[in-house]
């Protein structure tokens, strides 16, 4: 049987919060109580918003909360570099792949353009109507502006299983259309680039928040498409704020940072969201390592969890 390797990857954007840390230690817990691997990688890939200086408090953040890892950008591993910015030429590589394939091409619609034709697919995605899938719109567009690069979605249900949410089935031509791999200023795709490096870093379990659930069966396309194995899929419930907006980094009062410098302990930070995920009966404090000998994913619920920074 194969090791557990599992991975977080945040983007450093910002301070990492609450939720960010909610989903490190599920994923933490589930590779520490199989006896496996824990990989970070900093997806870093877009370099208009992350920055060096928010990757290393990330780090220290998640040190000082007692959540380790094996492999990182700090630590190297075998499959070095651990940060995306340094992995450009394999998603490159990977895009290449798929033009020989004859499944990629130029996309030439503005954001406007997207926005007035495109339907919604059920959230704030729209779908893409195929409309520079046809050569003479692309050939007509040409010059006129830098396109992105989209993949040539064949229609059909994908299906998997997920270990919280259950099975999932989508068909992508008709809920996501194709969808882009890689921007028009150049950068590669999210779904592209975990892809490549899941795939490179031999990750056998992917655990994340429940808002990537949707991206996943694009994600399970591009594997196989690529001649990959995917990884088996987690999605857990997400953190919201009382008023029932997802936490963000713009919540200042939840971020680490901001709990640590208002004398919040480690372990109260831990225990409270073990409490949080049903991994103890009673809130009090605990260290992360004392939660590995029973972790349960199945503890948790499937709803999102409300949590107020006055509870810390």
């Amino acid at each position: 049987m194969r090791i557990m390797r599992g991975r977080f990857a945040p983007s450093p954007t910002g301070d990492i919060h609450l939720g960010n840390i909610w989903t490190a230690l599920l994923a933490w817990l589930q590779v520490r109580s199989a006896g496996g691997v824990m990989v970070l990688r900093m997806e870093d890939l877009d370099p208009g918003r992350s920055r060096p200086l928010y990757a290393d408090r990330l780090m220290a953040d998640m040190k000082w909360l007692g959540l380790d890892w094996d492999e990182g950008p700090d630590v190297g591993g075998p499959y070095a570099p651990y940060s995306q910015h340094e992995r450009r030429d394999l998603y490159q590589a990977a895009l290449e792949q798929l033009a020989a394939d004859g499944i990629v091409y130029p996309c030439y619609c503005t954001r406007a353009e997207l926005a007035a034709s495109a339907p919604h697919s059920g959230d704030t995605e729209r779908i893409y109507s195929g409309t520079c899938r046809r050569r003479e719109v692309a050939e007509a567009c040409k010059g006129a502006r830098q396109p992105s690069l989209r993949l040539v979605v064949p229609p059909g249900i994908t299906s998997f299983t997920d270990l919280q949410a259950g099975d999932v089935s989508q068909d992508i031509s008709q809920e996501v259309g194709d969808f882009v791999v890689r921007r028009s200023d150049g950068v590669h795709a999210y779904q592209l680039a975990v892809v490549v490096d899941d795939a490179a870093m031999e990750i056998t379990h992917v655990l994340r928040g429940y808002d990537l659930l949707s991206s996943t069966p694009r994600q399970l396309l591009l594997y196989r498409l690529l001649g990959q194995p995917a990884p088996v899929f987690t999605h857990v419930p997400l953190l919201i704020a009382p008023d029932g907006h997802r936490l963000s980094k713009r919540q200042q009062d939840l971020s680490i940072a901001c709990l640590r410098a208002q004398g919040v302990k480690a372990e109260a930070i831990i225990g409270y969201l073990a409490y949080k995920a049903n991994l103890i009966d009673a809130r009090q404090p605990v260290k992360a390592a004392e939660l590995i000998a029973s972790f349960d994913v199945s503890k948790l619920q499937s709803d999102p969890v409300i949590v107020d920074s006055h509870d810390l």
